[in-house]
């Protein structure tokens, strides 16, 4: 029986804790005071070792593999839509993600930034704004990576233990840090992270570098789309040259 949308929309409403969603936030109005980013896609490049983790997990938990020729489609998938088309179930998907951070950890010291990644976060470290990562992967493994590159420049590193928990994790940082919505600038490539942005209201920009395609990243309606690093710096600085 065909769920009726009224409905699907109480559920929606009721598995976000009673909050409305508050859509996207627009184009940024002032200079931000935080420049939060994700990790894995975004500014380490863990595609092609996050591909390899997850066909080896295929065998140890009983869904199917991703082959080269079906890594372009995967690209237009959420994580939810990647899930059923690999047949994870829910049930096992924090277990997965569990095992992925650990066999992360084993390679990250071959995990290497994205071209022009670190001379965008020194640039963005000489301004008056906070640094922040906010990942699913875990602190270790972040921190370890920006030893390696000699990238300390963030003031905070927060870790969401869930592949869908963003959106909660950053109403909790908002209150720990003081900020508003509207003073945040969140930097992404998965549909996941747009979809956790337009749950709180923070300004979103998604890079066309990483996981998700451009096509379904435009398509989910970001504040803006980012092709070169060194456009979050324009961006901020109010000389937008994003499309």
């Amino acid at each position: 029986m065909k769920k009726h949308p009224a409905l699907k929309r109480l559920a929606q409403f009721v598995l976000r804790g009673g909050r409305r969603r508050s859509g996207p936030a627009g184009h940024l109005e002032s200079r931000p005071r935080c420049i939060l980013f994700d990790f894995d896609g975004t500014l380490g490049d863990t595609f092609e070792v996050g591909v390899e983790i997850l066909n080896a997990l295929a065998g140890e938990f009983g869904f199917r593999g991703l082959p080269q020729c079906d890594v372009e489609h995967a690209r237009d998938l959420s994580t939810r839509e990647l899930m059923s088309h690999l047949g994870i179930p829910q049930m096992k998907l924090h277990r997965i993600s569990k095992r992925g951070t650990e066999e992360i950890t084993k390679r990250i010291m071959g995990i290497h930034p994205f071209p022009r990644i670190p001379a965008m976060l020194r640039e963005l470290e000489r301004g008056d704004v906070q640094l922040g990562v906010l990942t699913s992967n875990s602190e270790r493994n972040v921190r370890a990576f920006l030893k390696n590159h000699e990238l300390e420049v963030f003031d905070f590193i927060k870790s969401s233990s869930k592949l869908l928990g963003k959106s909660r994790v950053l109403r909790a940082l908002m209150k720990e840090y003081g900020f508003a919505p509207r003073e945040i600038l969140f930097i992404g490539d998965e549909l996941r992270d747009i979809e956790a942005a337009h749950e709180v209201g923070v300004h979103m920009a998604a890079v066309t570098w990483g996981y998700n395609s451009t096509a379904a990243l435009k398509a989910a309606g970001p504040d803006y789309m980012i092709g070169d690093p060194m456009d979050i710096c324009a961006l901020v600085a109010g000389q937008d040259k994003t499309t």
